[in-house]
């Protein structure tokens, strides 16, 4: 049994590439959604009877397709993710029966018994994301720890996911059954210290610098294929 003190949502990050994601309403943050979705490749309808000149913007830069008219049922057709912020109970209770029964993904603003996801707040560091949630109840907590989090995460988290990534797919080409344990030590080691101080190592040397244990007194101690913390 859950209470105010346990998680009531699953974490889970989507592909939204050429997905149909319907925004009724363009408030700030149903624009903001509308770049946020776009920018991952989705396929953005914006339903707006009173378009705003921010909001023709995102139609002419290409961002989003603009309807200017009501919501009607129907519009929901091939959706697979959606957001209302309309700021009508009425259209939103509209919008929460037809995405129930086309089995879309709906989150209507202000209304939490209606949504079957939350939008969490989200630091992005390049291919980074760490997304944080109150479940809704304490979005001003959400935002603040965003703060603090984003002060530790410099931009040298962008560079050092990246290495990473391209450290993995050489590892695999080279030696798929040491990925892991690879992995495992450039992430153990001072390569994102390195990065901070302004060093720029290649994917090619970091596989030759981390395809083998140190030779130390622990390095017959240590397992092979070790996947901590990864």
């Amino acid at each position: 049994m859950s209470d105010a003190r346990t998680a009531s949502h699953y974490p889970v990050f989507l592909d939204v590439r050429e997905r149909l994601c319907v925004i009724v309403g363009s408030d700030a943050a149903a624009l903001r959604k509308a770049r946020s979705l776009a920018a991952l490749g989705a396929d953005v309808v914006v339903i707006e009877p009173h378009a705003t000149e921010e909001l023709l913007l995102l139609q002419s830069d290409g961002v989003a397709t603009v309807e200017q008219r009501g919501y009607v049922r129907g519009d929901l057709d091939g959706a697979f993710l959606v957001h209302c912020a309309s700021g009508s109970g009425e259209v939103g209770r509209a919008i929460h029966s037809e995405a129930q029964e086309r089995g879309c993904l709906i989150n209507i603003a202000d209304a939490p018994e209606l949504c079957s996801f939350i939008v969490p707040s989200v630091i992005r560091r390049g291919g980074l994301q760490v997304a944080i949630s109150t479940g809704g109840v304490a979005p001003g907590a959400a935002r603040r720890l965003k703060r603090m989090l984003g002060d530790e995460l410099g931009d040298e988290w962008t560079d050092y996911v990246a290495l990473l990534g391209e450290v993995r797919a050489l590892a695999i080409v080279s030696d798929p059954g040491e990925v892991d344990a690879i992995l495992g030590r450039a992430a153990d080691s001072d390569l994102l210290d390195r990065l901070r101080a302004g060093a720029c190592p290649s994917a090619a040397g970091l596989l030759e610098e981390f395809a083998h244990p140190d030779h130390d007194d622990e390095a017959d101690q240590t397992p092979a294929g070790g996947d901590e913390g990864l």
